[in-house]
């Protein structure tokens, strides 16, 4: 499923316009986005957690050439399942 899908099933159940269901989830995105940004966790109960994690620098190796890189420090986003999703999903 891709956001235009995800934007039409939204319409559909909610019984709206693809446009409040586009201006909708981009409001969600946008707002997430800032929480994380912050440092903040979103979290949706049933669904699942979003958060950001710090990620240490390491030494890595290019794979054409096996010649020794160092891979910088950097924050990534990580999903935890919530316990009804991971329910469902099974």
């Amino acid at each position: 499923m891709n956001k235009s899908d995800l934007i039409g099933k939204m319409a559909t159940d909610a019984g709206v316009t693809k446009a409040q269901a586009q201006a909708a989830l981009n409001s969600f995105i946008a707002s997430s986005t800032g929480a994380l940004k912050k440092g903040d966790k979103v979290i949706l109960v049933g669904f699942g957690t979003f958060s950001v994690s710090k990620r240490s620098a390491r030494k890595g190796r290019n794979p054409q050439t096996g010649k020794e890189i160092s891979i910088p420090a950097k924050k990534v986003v990580r999903f935890k399942a919530g316990a009804d999703l991971s329910g469902k999903v099974k």
